[in-house]
């Protein structure tokens, strides 16, 4: 009983009623029908979801085939975006890379004390060495005089209808400049920066020489020391920053991209078409 009501049941004892009663008398009776209640709830009392009935699984969006994870599925455009994509970062960015190491081996000057001094042949007029070869013969010329190595190697052989080869010209040059003829070796061989490596590598061998110090321009670097390595010679560099080459940064840049591109095709073809 609470303030004047009470419940009570049905006489056929099925539903209870809330009868409420008021003290002023003006409404007899109110009656409130509650729902059916057992004493000992379970979960089947509670209202359960109505079951669907399907003739067809589930599909997961996207996926139509019945199998899969779910995802939407793409067409095969896809990877043909990719590998696009992909040769064009290999097009563009492989030359970039190479540019870029050249520029930065051509800022090193190692100066170890190597079993001789290699000097790259360049242009020289009936026996007299242009201006980037004289460059180059200076500089080596310098780091003998420093102790840097007891012997001079110059490379290079000569165009058609030349009398004088560049590594006799710069053979020359240095004895006329202080080195003893019996501290200079010339091999006259080679039209090219790699022939002339292979003919070095040979007499390395044969006079059981290891190191050496390479002498050309900035960046030539790389590429002379790439060659000289995969020829036997332990080699190292140190340019020479005088001459034409070095002039100017217009020269500098358009030296840059052109031994970016022969650095690429010695690593990708002259490596392995030529043996050492």
């Amino acid at each position: 009983m609470r303030d004047g009501g009470a419940i009570t049941g049905r006489p056929d004892g099925t539903e209870p009623t809330v009868e409420i009663r008021r003290e002023t008398g003006e409404s007899p009776r109110t009656r409130v029908d509650l729902p059916q209640r057992s004493a000992d709830p379970t979960r089947e009392d509670l209202p359960r979801r109505p079951r669907i009935e399907r003739d067809e699984p589930l599909v997961p969006y996207g996926d139509e085939d019945g199998g899969g994870s779910g995802r939407r599925r793409r067409g095969p455009w896809r990877w043909v975006v990719r590998i696009f994509f992909l040769i064009v970062a290999i097009v563009v960015g492989t030359p970039l890379a190479a540019g870029f190491y050249v520029w930065y081996v051509a800022r090193e000057d190692v100066r170890t004390h190597s079993d001789a001094i290699i000097v790259l042949g360049a242009t020289q007029n009936n026996g007299v060495p242009g201006d980037v070869l004289e460059w180059r013969l200076r500089h080596a010329l310098t780091l003998y005089k420093e102790g840097v190595a007891s012997h001079i190697l110059t490379v290079g052989g000569n165009q058609p209808g030349d009398h004088y080869t560049e590594a006799g010209t710069g053979k020359t040059w240095l004895n006329e400049h202080g080195v003893p003829a019996s501290r200079l070796v010339a091999v006259p061989t080679g039209k090219d920066t790699l022939q002339s490596m292979v003919a070095a590598g040979k007499e390395f061998r044969k006079l059981h020489w290891q190191t050496a110090v390479i002498v050309t321009d900035p960046p030539h670097e790389l590429r002379s020391r790439t060659m000289a390595r995969a020829n036997g010679i332990n080699a190292v560099t140190s340019p020479t920053r005088s001459g034409p080459m070095v002039y100017s940064r217009d020269t500098q840049v358009q030296y840059i991209v052109r031994e970016a591109g022969g650095y690429l095709y010695f690593q990708l073809i002259a490596r392995w078409r030529d043996e050492p």
